[in-house]
């Protein structure tokens, strides 16, 4: 899920830092807009690092000719958080203030039931008739509030006001009513596979797992028991992931038919290889005179398998990524395999697939319907993915 995260110039900015590494870790694309104010209290260097995406700061500062920063902001989020909301832009918010890019952003959200205000402040400033009435106003427009804690304040007063912690944050912008796969459980591949030819070279491909892992990301965040099986290690697969890690074709393919028979949901996002060394050596092959002649033989066809074996209540759903006649292969993929749905993709293409961010697929089910998704990150070619297949 895409969530712009809006941090105000308060003590508690710092935990907003936090919040951005734990919306990371379970999955969600973060971008950060910083407020002049919260400048005093944090910088960008650790919402970048963390989020992987460059923090904005001023209106008038437009990178990208092409983005109208406060426009294009509010059309990709998802959700937009507001941690820590001072009482001076909560008022802005009330009061239709936009003078910088946080509050300019926020007359251009359409939907404002996707925006979420944490306050956070003095016990006498919460309380205060003026804030109470602003944050009425702003909840009878639609706007969502999560509840400021009781406790020990940064001044030393003891009251309402504190920086709620991450959990009830996210419980409350994330609610159980989004979590539609809740019960369902998922088996993912991702990555490469090696097949070594000696202990130092192997066959492979350029794969990083980067489209399997937001797939997998994806089933999770909407409460899906996941089983992700790669070679990949990635800090940005959801730690509640159940990960098995493999290194060959074989490999993964034992891992799938060992835990693909209960799931409800089969995604072969994997780049395997297709052929293995006949012969292993375990030294170091040395350099000789001439051509090195080896002999390969193919490996298990692993979607094949599931495809075969599969019972009529399970969705299994292949990738074919292809350097030429795209749809041709693919239809022709579905099915030899018996697949229900394939996700193809042009490998061909330089600023799409292998190692990019970003992505540009056709879906075709097994009825020959196809939906065309244009470039976008993986992370919303997975969400986009998943609807399509557990409708």
């Amino acid at each position: 899920m895409n969530v712009l995260l809006i941090v105000s110039g308060g003590i508690a900015a710092y935990k907003s830092i936090d919040l951005s590494s734990s919306l990371v870790k379970k999955g969600h694309d973060v971008k950060v807009v910083l407020t002049e104010n919260a400048k005093k209290f944090v910088t960008e260097l650790p919402f970048q690092t963390l989020t992987k995406n460059r923090v904005y700061t001023s209106t008038f500062e437009e990178l990208d000719e092409k983005e109208i920063q406060h426009i294009d902001l509010t059309k990709w989020a998802d959700k937009i958080i507001v941690a820590p909301a001072t009482a001076n832009i909560i008022s802005k918010f009330a009061c239709g203030i936009a003078d910088d890019l946080a509050t300019s952003l926020m007359l251009a959200v359409q939907d404002i039931t996707k925006v979420y205000i944490v306050p956070a402040m003095n016990t006498v400033m919460y309380n205060n008739p003026i804030i109470q009435e602003n944050i009425s106003r702003l909840l009878k427009l639609g706007f969502n509030f999560v509840e400021p804690d009781s406790g020990l304040l940064a001044c030393g007063d003891v009251g309402k006001g504190k920086f709620p912690t991450i959990e009830k944050i996210e419980g409350t912008v994330f609610s159980e009513s989004e979590l539609d796969l809740k019960g369902k459980k998922v088996l993912v591949t991702a990555g490469p596979t090696k097949e070594f030819i000696d202990p130092f070279r192997c066959l492979t491909n350029p794969s990083t797992g980067k489209m399997g892992i937001a797939i997998a990301n994806e089933f999770k965040k909407r409460g899906a028991e996941v089983i992700l099986v790669t070679s990949v290690k990635n800090d940005s697969i959801n730690r509640d992931i159940k990960v098995v890690e493999i290194i060959s074709t074989n490999d993964m393919f034992e891992a799938v038919k060992n835990n693909f028979k209960d799931c409800d949901y089969i995604v072969k996002a994997a780049a395997v290889s297709d052929y293995t060394p006949v012969q292993v050596y375990d030294k170091k092959v040395k350099k000789q005179d001439g051509n090195l002649t080896m002999e390969f033989e193919r490996t298990q066809d692993i979607l094949k398998y599931v495809g075969e074996n599969k019972n009529e209540n399970q969705i299994v759903v292949g990738f074919a990524a292809e350097t030429n006649d795209l749809i041709a292969y693919a239809r022709e993929k579905i099915v030899k395999k018996n697949l229900d749905y394939i996700v193809a993709n042009d490998i061909s293409k330089k600023d799409i697939g292998f190692g990019s961010e970003d992505n540009e697929v056709c879906i075709i089910d097994k009825f020959n319907n196809i939906t065309k998704i244009d470039k976008t990150s993986k992370a919303n070619i997975a969400k986009e993915i998943v609807d399509i297949i557990s409708k």
